[in-house]
């Protein structure tokens, strides 16, 4: 089955798919570090956390290609995830789950394209020797029991995905994702953000009864989508906090550019 190739953010990361004949003998070590995230300025999240998620996170709808995802927003900085630190600690009071499943992922591929658990072997964290960290098989060839863990975690987070997807399209469906009209001030300058949509909370509460039901069980989203706005103001505190930090980082003051714009898109 070989390598599967998927996207993460603006980049394609190689996975390989974990089988018997590649992955018999190796083993992996679980992640002590977030640096692996350190560049995702936001990151996809499920319906499962979003009651999590909203308290100290800002949702927004991203557009890709035909359809909208919901984010977690987690800089408005490009390339740089605020909620990492220069030391790979997370800062945040919660960690999304795509991130906690890292080294591991399911991903289509395969001749028959179908679901398959993958690692990211160049995460550091696989190793050639059985014995250095966690076999991924037993001696009886099948999947070991904390890759079983992470097996069912993922799947469970594939489904939830598969829900999510279904309510935020019944809620572009109604017409309820607007632009976000976003402005942030950085470097002592105001700059627009693009590519980031929210509920049209007028819409919204406008809607007549028919319409109203069909988007009823999308409304948890809804709601919590707005109210998670005001967390925004937060990522401008992180952004200055990081900014003063700029001799300890020396490429961050680039980061931040001299175009107006900063674009989701």
């Amino acid at each position: 089955m070989g390598s599967v190739p998927i996207k993460r953010g603006n980049e394609i990361m190689i996975l390989s798919a974990i089988t018997r004949q590649s992955h018999m003998d190796k083993s992996w070590n679980r992640f002590s570090s977030y640096r692996f995230a350190d560049r995702e300025c936001f990151v996809p999240v499920t319906a499962a956390e979003v009651p999590d998620a909203a308290l100290s996170l800002p949702l927004a709808f991203v557009r890709q290609k035909d359809h909208f995802i919901l984010a977690a927003v987690l800089s408005l900085i490009p390339g740089i995830n605020l909620f990492v630190s220069p030391d790979g600690q997370w800062l945040g009071k919660y960690v999304p789950s795509e991130f906690r499943g890292y080294p591991f992922r399911l991903a289509m591929g395969g001749p028959e394209n179908e679901l398959m658990l993958c690692v990211d072997e160049d995460s550091g964290l696989v190793h050639a020797d059985r014995a250095v960290g966690e076999p991924f098989f037993d001696h009886d060839g099948e999947l070991s029991g904390p890759v079983k863990e992470v097996l069912a975690f993922l799947t469970h987070q594939e489904r939830s995905r598969s829900v999510t997807r279904e309510r935020v399209a019944d809620l572009a469906g109604a017409g309820l994702i607007q632009e976000w009209p976003l402005k942030v001030r950085i470097n002592d300058r105001e700059k627009t953000v693009l590519g980031l949509h929210r509920i049209d909370e007028t819409k919204l509460n406008s809607l007549k009864t028919e319409p109203f039901l069909k988007v009823r069980s999308a409304l948890p989203i809804a709601y919590a989508q707005m109210l998670s706005m005001g967390h925004v103001m937060g990522l401008e505190k992180m952004a200055q906090q990081r900014r003063q930090m700029k001799d300890k980082i020396p490429d961050i003051h680039a980061a931040f550019g001299d175009d107006d714009m900063i674009s989701f898109e």
